[in-house]
């Protein structure tokens, strides 16, 4: 603006605000501000005030109502993901209009919140990459919410899959955020990946037992369970010869719902039904020795001695 022949004065409307009053030929004075206009008309203020009180609770009841029809349309991840980009986009949206109708001017504000973003970006180099895992995550989708995921020594179920890490609830209530670049470079487990689950026992018997006898006993056990499926059908394996028994391996699948029960009652039943067959489940055996040679403990079994007074 030329200010040439006119009468400048700057004086202060509020405190940190400059106000440019410019005299023009017919004695008139324009008043600029830096910012844009401070010059709020109550009714401004009012519009402002209706818009933060209405507009939010608003944004918010619609987000939610977004996410729970997202969530029963596709998944509980996708609606998540919808509900909060919704919710986050109107709230920068009321607050822009807000700011409007206020009079503020926003191209400088846009210009600083641009540099003060290039100094964030380089400052949390670490939060950044949180950000690009989670884009990674939600893409690919290894997991869901609801999910049984295991991360290093720590399971449970997943509650939300958010921008900057994933929110997990152990099976003894505990709370455990884990950043998304971790889980990126980690190796996961999804439990509940699959509709079903097998179930392995192993099992060692005396090597005086026949094999082809706790074979068929171990079928039978898994097929009389009434948790365990029929396809996939249950399957015992030989493992090998152990130090003091014959193991073999029990596989038996379960709808994942039931799969705790199954490992918890196949033991009980495999027991009880060894017991009634007389199958000998052994022990370790242990020699011990004395000194440098090779013969071991002489032990001799003592019967008991009679009363003395009978």
């Amino acid at each position: 603006m030329d200010l040439r022949g006119r009468g400048v004065t700057v004086r202060t409307a509020a405190p940190g605000v400059a106000l440019l009053l410019v005299q023009d030929a017919e004695g008139g004075s324009a008043a600029r501000d830096l910012l844009g206009n401070v010059s709020v008309e109550p009714t401004e203020w009012i519009r402002a005030l209706v818009l933060l009180f209405v507009g939010l609770p608003l944004a918010f009841a619609l987000a939610k109502w977004i996410r729970s029809w997202v969530t029963r349309t596709t998944t509980p991840q996708r609606g998540l993901v919808v509900g909060k980009l919704f919710w986050y986009s109107g709230v920068a949206g009321i607050v822009v209009t807000v700011l409007l109708e206020l009079g503020f001017n926003l191209a400088p504000l846009l210009g600083a919140a641009g540099i003060l973003g290039i100094a964030l970006g380089f400052a949390s180099q670490t939060s950044v990459s949180n950000v690009i895992s989670g884009f990674f995550l939600m893409a690919e989708q290894p997991f869901v919410v609801d999910d049984i995921i295991e991360v290093g020594s720590t399971v449970g179920r997943v509650l939300s899959i958010d921008m900057m890490s994933v929110k997990i609830r152990t099976f003894d209530n505990r709370f455990v955020r884990i950043p998304n670049e971790q889980i990126i470079k980690s190796e996961v487990t999804t439990v509940t990946r699959f509709p079903v689950r097998r179930v392995e026992v192993s099992v060692g018997v005396a090597y005086k037992e026949d094999m082809g006898r706790v074979r068929k006993i171990l079928l039978e056990v898994a097929e009389a369970n009434p948790r365990c499926l029929i396809e996939p059908a249950p399957v015992v394996v030989f493992k090998g010869y152990g130090e003091s028994s014959l193991d073999f391996l029990l596989g038996a699948w379960a709808a994942r719902e039931h799969w705790l029960e199954l490992k918890n009652t196949i033991h009980e039943d495999i027991k009880k039904r060894f017991d009634q067959e007389g199958i000998e489940i052994p022990f370790p055996h242990r020699t011990l020795y004395a000194g440098a040679e090779t013969a071991p403990i002489p032990v001799r079994m003592v019967a008991d001695e009679p009363d003395e007074a009978s």
